[in-house]
Formats: C-alpha cells, sequence, structure tokens
C-alpha cells in the first residue's frame, strides 16, 4: 500500500517551513483507496512568492485546522504505507518536521518518483513534475496545488510500476529514512547544525577529516552532501560519523579559511581543492603599437598576473565589466575581433585607440589605473564586514600587500588602532590563492567597508 502525497508550504528558511496544505491519497498499486485534502493553518505568514506560485494566502487559512488537529488522520491514512513524493525528501522532512514539532517521531519508508523516472524513464529533458507529466501526456489540474500535484503524481507512478517489470529498481529505491539513504544519525547530524555562514568539518569514526566545506547556509550545504547521489557524496554518507563547524559571519571569512585549512589538513575528499582554484589570470602585454592589453591566459606561475579567475567564462564577463569601468578597448583586450575600429567605437564608447586616434601614452595611463587598484603591493587597508551577531563586525587585515589574517570585534577601537588589530588577529598565510579570493570577492560583493591607514 502506497500513501501518495503532497504538500505546500509557507516557503521560508530551511526546516522553519510551516504546511500551507497537504493531500495525499491511499493507492494499493490500482486504484486509490482513501484520501485526505486539506488546508492547514502553519500559523505563520506565507512568503510572497508562494502566494503567487499556490494562489493560497493567509486569509484563505485563518480558520482552517491547525497541524495538530489533522496530525491523527495523516497518522490514520498513512498506517502501514510506503510514502510517496515527487521529490520525497522535501515532503517527507516537512512532515517529520511538523511531527517533531508535536514530539512525535514519524517514520515511513519513501519513495520518490524523481528518482524512479530517471531510472525507469531515462532521456528527458526535465524531471519536474509539470514538464515530466506533460511529456508524458499525463492530464494535470490544479498545478502548485497539492491536490493537483498529488493526482499526477499517482498517475505518474501507476506509469511507473507498469514500466518496472521486475520490479528490481522499485524494490532497491525504497528508504527507511529519506533520499538516498539518509540514516537516522545523518538526520541527527543535520538537525544539530546551524542555517548561518562558516565552516563545516566532515570526521570520520575516527575523528579525521575527510572534508572541509564552506557555505552561506550550513545545515542546507551538508543535507545537500548527505542526500546526493554523487560518488562523492555516497562514500561521505557511508564514512561520516560527525559534523562539527565553527561560523564566521563573513563569506570571505568563510572562503579564507576554507582554502587554508584543505592545503593543511588534505582531507581526502578535498582532492581537488588542494590544488590552486584559480585557472585563469589577467596578464598585461604590450602590443606592437605600444598599447597595454589585458590578455585573459591560462595561469602561468612564472609570470605576474594582475588577479585571477576559477574559469574562462567568469574572466571574460568580468573583462568585459573591467573594460567598460576604464574606459578601454574591447579589441585591445582580445574581446572584439576585427581589422578595423571595434564595435564600441562606432557607437561613440571608445575613444579610437584601436585605430591609434588616442596616443598609447594616453590609454595605457588607465590601464596602469586598473592594475594598480588591484595590485596588493603596498596596499594597507582593512575590510570590514558583518561577523557573527549583529553586535560584531569582522576584520581582514592587509599590509603592505601581505594578507595577515582576520579577526572579530565590537568596540570601534579594536580597529581603529592598528596596533591593538595586530594583537587581536588570527594569522593566516598568505599566497596566491589568498590574494586571488579576496580580489574576486571584492569584485562581486560589497563588504561594509575598507579602511586604508
Amino acid at each position: 500500500m502506497y500513501a501518495i502525497l503532497d504538500i505546500e508550504t509557507t516557503g521560508g528558511q530551511y526546516n522553519e517551513e510551516g504546511i500551507t496544505e497537504i493531500a495525499i491519497y491511499k493507492f494499493d498499486g490500482h486504484d486509490v483507496v482513501d484520501q485526505f485534502i486539506s488546508l492547514v493553518n502553519p500559523e505563520i505568514p506565507i512568503q510572497p512568492f508562494v502566494v503567487k506560485l499556490t494562489g493560497i494566502n493567509n486569509a484563505m487559512l485563518r480558520s482552517a485546522p491547525k497541524f495538530y488537529e489533522v496530525a491523527k488522520r495523516i497518522i490514520e491514512i498513512t498506517e502501514g504505507c510506503i510514502v510517496v513524493a515527487h521529490n520525497a525528501s522535501f515532503d517527507y522532512r516537512i512532515l517529520q518536521t511538523e511531527f517533531r514539532r508535536l514530539g512525535f517521531k514519524f517514520q515511513k519508508p519513501t519513495l520518490c518518483t524523481v528518482e524512479l523516472s530517471k531510472k525507469l524513464l531515462p532521456g528527458h529533458a526535465s524531471y519536474s513534475l509539470g514538464k515530466l507529466v506533460r511529456a508524458l501526456g499525463i492530464p494535470m489540474a490544479d498545478r502548485h496545488r497539492a491536490s493537483g500535484d498529488a493526482m499526477a503524481t499517482v498517475k505518474l507512478f501507476k506509469m511507473l510500476l507498469a514500466k518496472d517489470v521486475e520490479k528490481e529498481i522499485l524494490k532497491s529505491s525504497v528508504k527507511t529514512e529519506i533520499k538516498s539513504g539518509m540514516s537516522p544519525k545523518l538526520l541527527d547530524i543535520v538537525e544539530n547544525l546551524p542555517s548561518k555562514t562558516g565552516i563545516y568539518y566532515i570526521h570520520n569514526e575516527k575523528g579525521d577529516l575527510i572534508y572541509i566545506g564552506k557555505s552561506k547556509n550550513i545545515k542546507k550545504r551538508v543535507n545537500q552532501h548527505f542526500t546526493g547521489t554523487s560518488r562523492k557524496c555516497k562514500k561521505i554518507q557511508m564514512e561520516v560519523y560527525t559534523v562539527t563547524y565553527e561560523e564566521t559571519g563573513s563569506e570571505l571569512i568563510a572562503l579564507l579559511k576554507e582554502s587554508e585549512e584543505i592545503k593543511i589538513n588534505k582531507p581526502i575528499y578535498n582532492r581537488a581543492q588542494r590544488k590552486t582554484l584559480f585557472q585563469w589570470a589577467l596578464y598585461p602585454v604590450k602590443n606592437d603599437n605600444g598599447y597595454i592589453c589585458l590578455s585573459l591566459q591560462k595561469t602561468d606561475g612564472r609570470k605576474k598576473e594582475i588577479t585571477s579567475f576559477s574559469s574562462i567564462q567568469e574572466g571574460k564577463n568580468a573583462l568585459f565589466k573591467i573594460t567598460d569601468q576604464y574606459h578601454l578597448c574591447q579589441k585591445i583586450n582580445g574581446l572584439y575581433e576585427t581589422q578595423n575600429s571595434c564595435f564600441k567605437y562606432k557607437i561613440k564608447e571608445c575613444d579610437g585607440a584601436c585605430i591609434g586616434e588616442i596616443s598609447p601614452e594616453e590609454y595605457n595611463d588607465r590601464v596602469q589605473e586598473f592594475i594598480d587598484n588591484n595590485e596588493f603591493e603596498s596596499q594597507n587597508r582593512i575590510i570590514i564586514d558583518r561577523g557573527r551577531s549583529l553586535e560584531e563586525r569582522s576584520a581582514v587585515l592587509i599590509e603592505n600587500g601581505i594578507y595577515k589574517g582576520y579577526c572579530f570585534f565590537d568596540l570601534n577601537y579594536q580597529i581603529t588602532n592598528v596596533e591593538v588589530l595586530r594583537n587581536i588577529i588570527i594569522p593566516m598565510q598568505n599566497n596566491r590563492d589568498t590574494k586571488n579570493i579576496i580580489n574576486g570577492y571584492l569584485r562581486k560583493h560589497k563588504v561594509m567597508k575598507i579602511i586604508p591607514f
């Protein structure tokens, strides 16, 4: 027996969502033998984007039953059933969270029709419920409402049962906890993690570090490791014993700590990150006419780069922005191939360096301004950003072009007095990657302030 269900929620932060509507169809493999459909008062506001998506608003739910009033009926209709849903890990997690708030442990074996569809119906461009049922010719009403989505899942599941002639895939897909074999141990680990910015450390039963990562939401990211289906995720799921973490508040500090600690600890599942993350770099190259080109090339440790990028596309996107910001020439910077003037010249946004209308000296001054602004050498600055709480700030110290480390503070004198700052700083390694992480972060994000000294 199967309990095929769909849940609509309020949206919001991970594990803080509330149910707004639930639909459950009890399915015996041939027909629907029972059903339960109800709006639910979540006792918290619905996110505006969810209102637009589902059409369910706060006014509709004021007189709806609260979850504790429908919990008994949910237990009754799912008794002895395998819970089936499209993206089962989401619906099952939401149900478990609601029951946990009532002090009840809700545990059922689950099946995910996304996973089953990928195995039994390969080759589809998308496995989202709407696109998949449309591609399969399954009629669907009330999209993004629990009853419509759950009934479409019933019809899809019926088709999947027919496709599974050997029944082997179906049997192997049944999970006792959550998507991709997430055990109670993994659920307990995730439950104790914060939805905050920082670094997380995955340990095996010997206490050894097997993976280090950073995230703006530690709980969500670790959950992705535990529900992922890649080879690395499955190995981590098999070997994890516990996860520890350190909040940083600042994403820049999280990036810097992650880079350094991977290089020091060399966790087995961080192999790719032990080497440099930045495979492409910008180099100044003077052309035959004396103009300095900003040339995007594969990183070469023998040459001094201005700044680096993790991919060629990131480098090209940045170079277009730099060219615009400093009024440089797309043709000279290799972004526009032509024998004549560049496109920007034709629309009067380039002053003609590409055809020699301004001198190399005048043009190169603008290039040099960009280089000076992006070089660490001789720079003294403190980068101030958010801390681990509302009352706290973080600081990254760069002195004489060298990254010294970071600290957290809540008293202004600690940052106006560089001597005091040096005393509270947590020392970190200065290397090519740290320079590129800082430059790349400042290029893409705003920080609270930068104090030169």
